[in-house]
């Protein structure tokens, strides 16, 4: 399963690195038209044991989203050309 990440929440407080802050994931498959919110949890879970997809699409370029250690837990970021990205940090915060 695929899905495109389309917004995130970030939480409060200082991070070591920005990516660390986003705890909510909005997305939807776009083969189904299935949409939801992800913990980051949840969405660490879907990539790594699930072996799900997730992407985030720009005018530009579409971007596929990978796990990474960071120093207290894992977080979720996007690569483009094999490079660290921020489009995931680019992204609108959702809203309920």
């Amino acid at each position: 399963m695929a899905v495109r990440i389309h917004c995130i929440n970030k939480s409060g407080g200082n991070h070591d690195n920005p990516h660390e802050s986003i705890h909510n994931f909005g997305w939807i498959n776009e083969s189904t038209g299935e949409s939801g919110n992800s913990t980051l949890a949840e969405m660490v879970e879907f990539i790594d044991i699930q072996k799900g997809v997730a992407f985030v699409r720009s005018a530009q370029e579409t971007v596929r989203c990978y796990t990474r250690q960071g120093r207290y837990t894992k977080f979720v970021q996007t690569y483009a050309d094999n490079t660290p990205t921020d489009n995931l940090l680019r992204l609108p915060e959702c809203v309920s």
